[in-house]
């Protein structure tokens, strides 16, 4: 279901926002803001990603036995989780 949000922006920005509706690349505000929403949510993932790529290059390496990639991967999932919540 969805819910309603008012935001105050300043005459400059509703005149872009009206812009981008004009132009065609949206059907409405609302449409437009929740594009930028996602946007941001995209990027905030990417950045998550490239932070646990980064962790995973400089870690020191282990010795392969499977119950530490084992628990590597349950600890992974369980950050994915908590972060998708």
């Amino acid at each position: 279901m969805a819910t309603t949000m008012n935001v105050a922006i300043s005459p400059e920005l509703k005149a872009h926002v009206d812009r981008e509706i004009a132009a065609g690349r949206y059907a409405s505000s609302s449409e437009y803001v929740r594009d930028l929403i996602r946007k941001d949510q995209r990027a905030r993932a990417e950045e998550r990603l490239a932070e646990l790529v980064r962790e995973g290059l400089e870690s020191p390496v282990e010795a392969e036995d499977r119950g530490f990639w084992r628990k590597r991967r349950e600890n992974l999932r369980r950050t994915i989780a908590k972060r998708s919540l």
